[in-house]
């Protein structure tokens, strides 16, 4: 019998034991089911992203054959790749969920918000996000962060709590002994919570061709045009690229994290398959928003500060 990548992680054990991607979503049940159990007004971040995706999965899981008892919210900023708009307008539709849209393209257009000079408009998304949390009056926000991504939010705990500004102090973190979560809050606080935190990008995708989970295609390789700056192949569009200087390529690439167009590089890839992905994040010796996040190289604290301030 031939053993497929995306099988090579799984234990052998005593038939008594979960194999280590049980063990990740046995765990990540767990918590989606307390949020659930402790919270009035849970809502799950869903940008149509792989991680997003999974969560998304696990939540279904979670309560089958019942709805999930969530809501989801996207931070749109105007700037998205339009394969995964469409992705998640279609995932929308087909689980026939409740989402809610938070717009940069509004605040900019109410002279709140004021584009960026680089074109960016992933750090705009704090405001739009922050204050919809409270108009929704939102107690838990799932988000699917992951240790492994970034210093930042290797520092986070499962149950993050925010203020009443959705500011959060590292400070103010609570323990979490033997999977214990305390969703205790005050009035206009909120958590938020992230049940993939001990997740690699090698669990997700390994967890992904498992499940046999649907994916936007531009996580695998196509072709597409590019153009380079500060070492990444950024999509072209009307969000500001290229600059003169910066020639647009036509090259086979695909992105392992998606964003903001204008801060998402893609990489070289000819991996069209799950199996040929899962062989290429083994290999990598860099994570995923090092690689690909123009947004993450602003400043060796740059994530950490967005996140003191509400950032997800």
């Amino acid at each position: 019998m031939t053993t497929t990548v995306a099988e090579a992680g799984e234990g052998t054990g005593s038939p008594y034991s979960l194999s280590h991607l049980d063990a990740l979503e046995s765990e990540a049940v767990h918590i989606v089911r307390e949020v659930a159990g402790e919270f009035e007004n849970p809502v799950i971040l869903f940008s149509g992203g792989k991680d997003s995706i999974v969560m998304l999965h696990l939540a279904l899981k979670a309560f089958a054959p019942a709805p999930i008892p969530f809501a989801l919210l996207h931070v749109d900023t105007g700037h998205n790749f339009p394969e995964v708009l469409e992705f998640r307008d279609r995932t929308v539709a087909r689980h026939r969920l409740r989402l809610h849209v938070a717009s940069v393209q509004d605040y900019i257009d109410r002279g709140v918000l004021k584009e960026r000079p680089d074109g960016t408009r992933n750090p705009l998304q704090t405001l739009p996000l922050t204050e919809k949390i409270q108009s929704e009056r939102f107690d838990a926000v799932f988000g699917g962060g992951r240790r492994d991504e970034e210093k930042a939010r290797a520092k986070e705990r499962v149950f993050s709590l925010r203020d009443e500004f959705s500011q959060w102090d590292p400070r103010r973190q609570r323990p979490e002994l033997w999977n214990l979560y305390n969703g205790r809050h005050a009035p206009g606080e909120h958590v938020r919570v992230f049940p993939l935190s001990n997740w690699t990008e090698l669990d997700v995708w390994q967890y992904i061709a498992r499940e046999g989970i649907e994916l936007p295609s531009i996580y695998f390789a196509h072709e597409r045009e590019v153009f380079r700056r500060n070492g990444m192949w950024l999509t072209a569009g009307a969000w500001g690229g290229p600059k003169d200087g910066e020639p647009v390529e036509r090259r086979r690439v695909r992105y392992r994290t998606v964003g903001d167009m204008s801060c998402t590089g893609a990489v070289d890839s000819d991996a069209v398959t799950l199996d040929q992905v899962i062989r290429e994040i083994a290999s990598s010796r860099l994570t995923e928003r090092g690689a690909t996040r123009a947004d993450d190289k602003l400043s060796e604290a740059a994530m950490e500060d967005r996140k003191r301030e509400g950032y997800f």
